[in-house]
Protein backbone atom coordinates (compact mmCIF):
# COMPACT_ATOMS: atom_id res chain seq x y z
CA UNK A 1 0.00 0.00 0.00
CA UNK A 2 2.27 2.84 -1.26
CA UNK A 3 0.02 5.19 -0.41
CA UNK A 4 1.08 5.90 3.12
CA UNK A 5 4.67 6.63 3.09
CA UNK A 6 6.22 5.31 5.96
CA UNK A 7 9.91 4.09 7.03
CA UNK A 8 9.82 -0.19 6.12
CA UNK A 9 10.22 -1.73 9.88
CA UNK A 10 8.92 -4.65 11.21
CA UNK A 11 5.46 -4.55 13.03
CA UNK A 12 5.66 -3.23 16.87
CA UNK A 13 8.07 -0.78 16.67
CA UNK A 14 7.54 1.48 18.18
CA UNK A 15 7.62 5.28 16.90
CA UNK A 16 10.90 7.25 16.60
CA UNK A 17 9.31 10.47 15.63
CA UNK A 18 6.99 13.04 17.01
CA UNK A 19 6.39 14.89 13.84
CA UNK A 20 4.68 13.08 11.19
CA UNK A 21 3.11 14.45 7.74
CA UNK A 22 1.86 10.74 6.50
CA UNK A 23 1.95 7.24 8.62
CA UNK A 24 -0.09 4.69 9.67
CA UNK A 25 0.05 3.27 13.41
CA UNK A 26 -1.57 1.13 15.19
CA UNK A 27 -2.71 1.97 18.66
CA UNK A 28 -3.02 -1.17 21.14
CA UNK A 29 -5.24 0.23 23.75
CA UNK A 30 -3.00 1.22 26.52
CA UNK A 31 -2.14 4.90 25.49
CA UNK A 32 0.93 3.71 22.96
CA UNK A 33 1.08 3.15 18.85
CA UNK A 34 3.42 1.38 16.69
CA UNK A 35 4.13 1.95 13.19
CA UNK A 36 2.92 -0.33 10.50
CA UNK A 37 4.46 -1.42 7.04
CA UNK A 38 2.39 -1.33 4.27
CA UNK A 39 2.29 -5.30 4.27
CA UNK A 40 1.28 -4.75 8.46
CA UNK A 41 -1.59 -2.49 6.85
CA UNK A 42 -2.75 -4.75 3.88
CA UNK A 43 -3.30 -7.69 7.12
CA UNK A 44 -5.06 -5.68 9.30
CA UNK A 45 -8.49 -6.63 10.99
CA UNK A 46 -10.45 -4.84 13.62
CA UNK A 47 -9.17 -7.38 16.42
CA UNK A 48 -5.64 -6.48 15.84
CA UNK A 49 -6.60 -3.25 17.60
CA UNK A 50 -7.32 0.39 16.39
CA UNK A 51 -6.04 1.70 13.22
CA UNK A 52 -4.65 5.52 12.70
CA UNK A 53 -4.08 6.37 9.15
CA UNK A 54 -2.74 9.67 8.37
CA UNK A 55 -2.28 10.68 4.48
CA UNK A 56 -1.45 13.65 2.39
CA UNK A 57 -4.59 14.21 0.57
CA UNK A 58 -2.98 15.74 -2.21
CA UNK A 59 -0.31 12.50 -3.22
CA UNK A 60 -1.93 10.95 -6.24
CA UNK A 61 -1.26 7.63 -4.35
CA UNK A 62 -3.88 8.69 -1.67
CA UNK A 63 -6.98 7.34 -3.12
CA UNK A 64 -5.56 4.40 -3.86
CA UNK A 65 -4.64 3.50 -0.32
CA UNK A 66 -8.17 5.21 0.63
CA UNK A 67 -10.17 2.53 -1.59
CA UNK A 68 -8.31 -0.42 -0.05
CA UNK A 69 -9.50 0.27 3.01
CA UNK A 70 -12.97 -1.92 2.96
CA UNK A 71 -15.81 -0.61 3.94
CA UNK A 72 -15.28 3.64 2.91
CA UNK A 73 -17.88 4.58 0.45
CA UNK A 74 -16.89 7.05 -2.59
CA UNK A 75 -18.55 9.71 -0.52
CA UNK A 76 -16.47 9.07 2.04
CA UNK A 77 -13.12 8.87 -0.28
CA UNK A 78 -13.79 11.82 -1.95
CA UNK A 79 -14.42 14.02 1.00
CA UNK A 80 -11.09 12.88 2.38
CA UNK A 81 -9.72 13.97 -0.43
CA UNK A 82 -11.24 16.92 -1.70
CA UNK A 83 -9.45 20.35 -1.69
CA UNK A 84 -12.26 22.81 -0.60
CA UNK A 85 -14.43 22.49 2.25
CA UNK A 86 -15.60 23.57 5.13
CA UNK A 87 -16.16 22.22 8.93
CA UNK A 88 -18.90 19.80 9.10
CA UNK A 89 -19.82 16.40 10.59
CA UNK A 90 -21.76 13.90 8.76
CA UNK A 91 -22.65 10.31 10.00
CA UNK A 92 -22.67 7.43 8.09
CA UNK A 93 -23.81 4.09 9.38
CA UNK A 94 -21.39 3.92 12.66
CA UNK A 95 -18.88 6.01 11.65
CA UNK A 96 -18.27 10.23 11.55
CA UNK A 97 -16.93 12.10 8.56
CA UNK A 98 -15.49 15.49 9.60
CA UNK A 99 -14.40 18.46 8.52
CA UNK A 100 -12.28 20.60 10.88
CA UNK A 101 -9.44 23.42 10.77
CA UNK A 102 -6.91 24.39 12.98
CA UNK A 103 -4.42 27.37 13.19
CA UNK A 104 -1.61 27.48 10.81
CA UNK A 105 1.76 27.41 13.42
CA UNK A 106 3.95 25.93 10.40
CA UNK A 107 7.26 28.53 10.59
CA UNK A 108 6.16 31.37 8.08
CA UNK A 109 2.85 31.01 7.78
CA UNK A 110 0.07 32.99 9.07
CA UNK A 111 -2.12 31.95 11.77
CA UNK A 112 -5.19 32.75 10.20
CA UNK A 113 -4.40 30.59 7.24
CA UNK A 114 -5.85 27.70 8.81
CA UNK A 115 -4.72 24.27 8.06
CA UNK A 116 -7.99 22.08 6.68
CA UNK A 117 -8.12 18.41 8.50
CA UNK A 118 -10.53 15.77 7.20
CA UNK A 119 -11.28 12.86 9.79
CA UNK A 120 -13.16 9.51 9.31
CA UNK A 121 -13.52 7.49 12.32
CA UNK A 122 -15.58 4.71 13.28
CA UNK A 123 -14.98 2.07 16.46
CA UNK A 124 -11.70 0.45 14.81
CA UNK A 125 -10.43 2.91 12.42
CA UNK A 126 -9.39 6.58 12.32
CA UNK A 127 -8.41 8.15 8.50
CA UNK A 128 -7.06 11.70 8.95
CA UNK A 129 -6.09 13.86 5.59
CA UNK A 130 -4.52 17.16 5.57
CA UNK A 131 -2.17 18.55 2.99
CA UNK A 132 -0.19 20.82 5.63
CA UNK A 133 1.77 19.66 8.46
CA UNK A 134 -0.86 20.48 12.01
CA UNK A 135 0.78 20.82 15.00
CA UNK A 136 -2.49 18.71 16.62
CA UNK A 137 -1.31 15.84 14.79
CA UNK A 138 2.34 16.29 15.53
CA UNK A 139 1.17 16.42 19.67
CA UNK A 140 -0.91 13.22 19.09
CA UNK A 141 1.83 11.45 18.19
CA UNK A 142 4.02 12.72 20.72
CA UNK A 143 1.61 11.25 23.25
CA UNK A 144 1.11 8.14 21.65
CA UNK A 145 5.21 7.63 21.91
CA UNK A 146 5.39 8.39 25.33
CA UNK A 147 2.30 6.12 26.20
CA UNK A 148 -0.04 8.93 27.04
CA UNK A 149 -2.50 8.92 24.23
CA UNK A 150 -5.78 8.13 23.09
CA UNK A 151 -7.31 4.61 24.29
CA UNK A 152 -10.07 4.64 21.73
CA UNK A 153 -11.64 5.76 18.74
CA UNK A 154 -13.42 8.34 20.58
CA UNK A 155 -10.65 9.60 23.03
CA UNK A 156 -8.63 10.23 20.36
CA UNK A 157 -11.64 12.47 18.34
CA UNK A 158 -12.28 14.39 21.00
CA UNK A 159 -8.34 14.40 22.20
CA UNK A 160 -8.10 16.01 18.33
CA UNK A 161 -10.53 18.51 18.56
CA UNK A 162 -9.04 19.67 22.38
CA UNK A 163 -5.86 20.14 20.79
CA UNK A 164 -7.45 22.03 17.85
CA UNK A 165 -9.11 24.71 19.90
CA UNK A 166 -6.89 24.87 22.96
CA UNK A 167 -3.96 26.44 19.88
CA UNK A 168 -6.17 29.54 19.45
CA UNK A 169 -5.92 30.67 22.98
CA UNK A 170 -1.73 31.66 22.64
CA UNK A 171 -3.45 33.35 18.97
CA UNK A 172 -6.37 34.87 20.78
CA UNK A 173 -4.47 36.30 23.88
CA UNK A 174 -2.29 38.03 21.43
CA UNK A 175 -4.80 39.15 19.09
CA UNK A 176 -6.18 41.00 22.52
CA UNK A 177 -3.09 42.11 23.43
CA UNK A 178 -2.44 43.59 20.09
CA UNK A 179 -5.48 45.69 20.77
CA UNK A 180 -4.91 46.52 24.19
CA UNK A 181 -1.64 48.06 22.97
CA UNK A 182 -3.24 49.91 19.84
CA UNK A 183 -5.67 51.57 21.97
CA UNK A 184 -2.95 52.47 24.58
CA UNK A 185 -1.06 54.09 21.41
CA UNK A 186 -4.33 56.08 19.91
CA UNK A 187 -3.05 59.35 20.41
CA UNK A 188 0.54 58.76 20.61
CA UNK A 189 1.53 56.72 17.67
CA UNK A 190 1.31 57.66 14.13
CA UNK A 191 -2.09 57.91 12.07
CA UNK A 192 -0.96 56.38 9.39
CA UNK A 193 0.99 53.25 10.94
CA UNK A 194 -2.05 52.75 13.85
CA UNK A 195 -4.69 52.85 11.20
CA UNK A 196 -2.67 50.13 9.43
CA UNK A 197 -1.97 47.93 12.53
CA UNK A 198 -5.62 48.40 13.23
CA UNK A 199 -7.16 47.05 9.82
CA UNK A 200 -4.79 44.43 9.64
CA UNK A 201 -6.07 43.16 13.52
CA UNK A 202 -8.99 43.37 12.34
CA UNK A 203 -8.63 41.33 8.82
CA UNK A 204 -6.89 38.77 11.25
CA UNK A 205 -10.42 38.37 13.55
CA UNK A 206 -12.88 38.30 10.84
CA UNK A 207 -10.94 35.48 8.83
CA UNK A 208 -10.50 33.59 11.96
CA UNK A 209 -14.20 33.90 12.78
CA UNK A 210 -15.06 33.06 9.34
CA UNK A 211 -13.71 29.65 9.97
CA UNK A 212 -14.46 29.37 13.55
CA UNK A 213 -17.78 29.91 13.12
CA UNK A 214 -19.00 26.71 11.09
CA UNK A 215 -16.20 24.97 13.05
CA UNK A 216 -18.55 25.99 16.05
CA UNK A 217 -21.69 24.12 14.19
CA UNK A 218 -19.87 21.55 13.74
CA UNK A 219 -18.77 20.73 17.15
CA UNK A 220 -22.52 21.48 17.83
CA UNK A 221 -23.68 18.87 15.66
CA UNK A 222 -21.13 16.37 17.04
CA UNK A 223 -22.78 16.36 20.75
CA UNK A 224 -26.20 15.55 19.58
CA UNK A 225 -24.75 12.43 17.27
CA UNK A 226 -25.54 9.35 19.23
CA UNK A 227 -22.95 6.62 18.21
CA UNK A 228 -22.21 3.34 19.64
CA UNK A 229 -18.45 3.99 20.64
CA UNK A 230 -18.81 7.53 21.52
CA UNK A 231 -19.36 7.35 25.39
CA UNK A 232 -21.00 9.39 27.68
CA UNK A 233 -17.60 10.48 29.37
CA UNK A 234 -16.21 12.10 25.70
CA UNK A 235 -19.09 13.24 25.53
CA UNK A 236 -18.82 15.33 28.58
CA UNK A 237 -15.33 16.57 27.47
CA UNK A 238 -16.48 17.23 23.63
CA UNK A 239 -18.60 19.33 25.85
CA UNK A 240 -16.21 21.20 27.53
CA UNK A 241 -14.38 21.89 24.29
CA UNK A 242 -17.15 23.33 21.89
CA UNK A 243 -17.90 25.63 25.45
CA UNK A 244 -14.36 26.34 25.19
CA UNK A 245 -14.22 27.37 21.17
CA UNK A 246 -17.55 29.49 21.92
CA UNK A 247 -15.78 31.32 24.43
CA UNK A 248 -12.79 32.16 21.92
CA UNK A 249 -15.22 33.15 19.09
CA UNK A 250 -16.87 35.60 21.73
CA UNK A 251 -12.93 37.11 22.19
CA UNK A 252 -12.67 37.27 19.00
CA UNK A 253 -15.97 39.30 18.36
CA UNK A 254 -14.65 41.46 21.71
CA UNK A 255 -12.07 41.97 19.89
CA UNK A 256 -12.84 42.74 16.06
CA UNK A 257 -15.43 45.52 17.96
CA UNK A 258 -12.60 46.89 20.27
CA UNK A 259 -10.88 47.28 17.26
CA UNK A 260 -13.49 49.24 15.38
CA UNK A 261 -13.71 51.39 18.61
CA UNK A 262 -10.40 52.68 18.56
CA UNK A 263 -10.42 53.50 14.65
CA UNK A 264 -13.61 55.51 15.51
CA UNK A 265 -11.88 57.46 18.01
CA UNK A 266 -8.95 57.13 15.68
CA UNK A 267 -11.04 58.90 13.05
CA UNK A 268 -12.69 60.72 15.30
CA UNK A 269 -9.20 62.16 16.31
CA UNK A 270 -7.91 62.98 13.40
CA UNK A 271 -11.35 64.93 12.60
CA UNK A 272 -11.08 66.71 15.85
CA UNK A 273 -7.08 67.89 14.66
CA UNK A 274 -8.01 68.70 11.02
CA UNK A 275 -11.15 70.74 12.38
CA UNK A 276 -9.16 72.79 14.60
CA UNK A 277 -6.59 73.41 11.86
CA UNK A 278 -9.11 74.30 10.00
CA UNK A 279 -10.79 76.83 12.62
CA UNK A 280 -7.43 78.65 13.08
CA UNK A 281 -6.78 79.04 9.09
CA UNK A 282 -10.33 80.68 9.21
CA UNK A 283 -9.67 82.89 12.27
CA UNK A 284 -6.10 84.25 10.50
CA UNK A 285 -8.49 84.92 7.09
CA UNK A 286 -11.15 86.70 9.07
CA UNK A 287 -8.77 88.90 10.40
CA UNK A 288 -6.94 89.95 8.02
CA UNK A 289 -9.39 89.96 5.47
CA UNK A 290 -10.98 93.85 6.36
CA UNK A 291 -7.26 94.81 6.62
CA UNK A 292 -6.61 93.13 3.43
CA UNK A 293 -9.13 95.31 1.78
CA UNK A 294 -8.07 98.57 3.13
CA UNK A 295 -4.63 98.00 1.98
CA UNK A 296 -6.03 97.18 -1.41
CA UNK A 297 -8.53 100.23 -1.81
CA UNK A 298 -5.71 102.47 -0.91
CA UNK A 299 -2.95 100.44 -2.86
CA UNK A 300 -4.90 101.21 -6.53
CA UNK A 301 -2.76 103.75 -8.60
CA UNK A 302 -5.23 106.43 -9.18
CA UNK A 303 -5.60 110.06 -8.37
CA UNK A 304 -7.76 111.09 -5.37
CA UNK A 305 -6.16 108.74 -2.83
CA UNK A 306 -6.63 110.68 1.06
CA UNK A 307 -3.63 111.60 2.15
CA UNK A 308 -1.55 110.98 -0.76
CA UNK A 309 0.12 114.63 0.26
CA UNK A 310 0.22 114.28 3.28
CA UNK A 311 3.70 112.94 5.34
CA UNK A 312 2.43 111.41 8.23
CA UNK A 313 -0.68 109.67 6.25
CA UNK A 314 1.19 106.41 6.32
CA UNK A 315 1.50 106.43 10.28
CA UNK A 316 -1.77 107.38 10.53
CA UNK A 317 -2.96 104.40 8.03
CA UNK A 318 -1.00 101.80 10.01
CA UNK A 319 -2.78 103.33 13.44
CA UNK A 320 -6.42 102.60 11.71
CA UNK A 321 -5.61 99.25 10.71
CA UNK A 322 -4.14 98.81 14.30
CA UNK A 323 -7.62 99.62 15.83
CA UNK A 324 -9.73 97.81 13.22
CA UNK A 325 -7.89 94.83 14.36
CA UNK A 326 -7.98 95.54 17.91
CA UNK A 327 -11.78 95.99 17.14
CA UNK A 328 -12.22 92.72 15.25
CA UNK A 329 -10.09 90.90 18.25
CA UNK A 330 -12.71 92.49 20.83
CA UNK A 331 -15.68 91.01 18.54
CA UNK A 332 -14.57 87.23 18.45
CA UNK A 333 -13.88 87.75 22.04
CA UNK A 334 -17.60 88.90 22.45
CA UNK A 335 -18.56 85.91 20.51
CA UNK A 336 -16.72 83.63 22.00
CA UNK A 337 -15.15 82.48 18.79
CA UNK A 338 -11.79 82.00 20.42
Amino acid sequence: MNAVEIEQATPGRRMSSETITSAALLLDGSGHAVRLTADAIEAWRPEDGLLWLHLNYEQPTSRDGLEAQTGLNEVVIDALLASDTRPRVITIRDGLLITLRGVNLNPGALPEDMVSIRIWVDRHRIITTSRRELQSINALAAALTTGIGPTSAAAFLVTLISHLVSRLSDLIDELEEQTATLEEQLLSADSTRLRNDLASLRRQAITLRRYLAPQREALTQLIIERLSWLDNGNLLRLKEVTDQLIRHIEDLDAVRERAAITQDELHSHLSDQLNSRMYLLSMVAATFLPLGFLTGLLGTNIGGIPGADNPQAFFIFLLILLLVLLLQLLLFRWKRWF
